[in-house]
């Protein structure tokens, strides 16, 4: 049986973890959501892991749900279908979660669950000829479950019409209403992609999960002065911090800290 994914880690600690599904396009299905949500698990308590690098192998990154596990859904009661959109809600949230930083690579296409993906990732590099969409209102369906991921990228007014629409765009509009942070061209995918790792592999990787508890604090907060005391906590544990420490002693000694030595 052909793995459902693949993972592999470099020296780096960069795991990239390509969705093997290539004949039907990366489509998930039950047992891919489920080794997906035990993998960004295991991946989290593990300290050799620096950031992660999703992508899907062939010509598409990811095209949603597989026929076969939605056949099996005409059939579910509503009890059983609570059951399994839960269970791929949990692998949104794992994954949205993860503290440390996931490099979208999306090499193709990447449609209802598939954009889902898209949206939870920090750094999104699109392929020029990729093309995205949440399609689910054309098969009578919502795109439900991975909502508040997509919104928390694209905002209200654009759900309103690509949700209701269910329009396929290109890489270029992804990239204008939030959904993506860069577009390549073929011909540069592979190296735009490195330039894109070697860049977070400068920063201080307690300081990026940091960088994103912080940012997921403050979106959560709504008192101002909740915000100001979270804010005020998070800076001043990071300064004390070992990390926090070399960093800014590398910065007074000029030299480069030892997160980058490594390298």
């Amino acid at each position: 049986m052909t793995e459902l994914y693949k993972k592999d880690v470099d020296l780096r600690g960069v795991a990239t973890i390509t969705l093997n599904r290539p004949e039907i396009h990366n489509a998930f299905n039950d047992e891919l959501i489920s080794g997906l949500t035990e993998e960004f698990k295991a991946m989290e308590s593990d300290e050799g892991i620096r950031l992660v690098v999703l992508t899907g192998e062939g010509k598409s990154f990811c095209a949603g749900a597989d026929l076969n596990w939605m056949k099996k859904m005409v059939d579910y009661s509503e009890s059983e279908n609570i059951a399994d959109s839960m269970n791929l809600a949990n692998m949104f949230e794992t994954m949205n979660d993860f503290s440390k930083p996931i490099i979208g690579k999306i090499n193709g296409a990447a449609l209802g669950g598939g954009s889902g993906l898209v949206a939870v990732c920090d750094h999104v590099i699109v392929h020029e000829d990729a093309k995205l969409g949440f399609t689910e209102v054309m098969l009578g369906l919502v795109p439900a479950v991975i909502s508040p991921y997509v919104m928390a990228k694209i905002g209200h007014s654009q759900a309103r019409t690509l949700f209701l629409t269910g329009e396929r765009f290109d890489a270029q509009k992804a990239a204008q209403i939030g959904l993506a942070h860069q577009v390549s061209l073929g011909r540069y995918f592979e190296r735009d992609t490195e330039e894109v790792i070697v860049k977070f592999l400068k920063a201080g990787p307690k300081a990026q999960q940091m960088a994103k508890k912080l940012i997921y604090g403050v979106e959560r907060r709504s008192e101002i002065s909740d915000i100001k005391q979270f804010t005020c906590e998070t800076i001043a544990a990071m300064r004390i911090s070992l990390e926090g420490q070399e960093g800014m002693n590398a910065l007074l000694e000029k030299r480069r800290p030892n997160w980058m030595e490594k390298k």
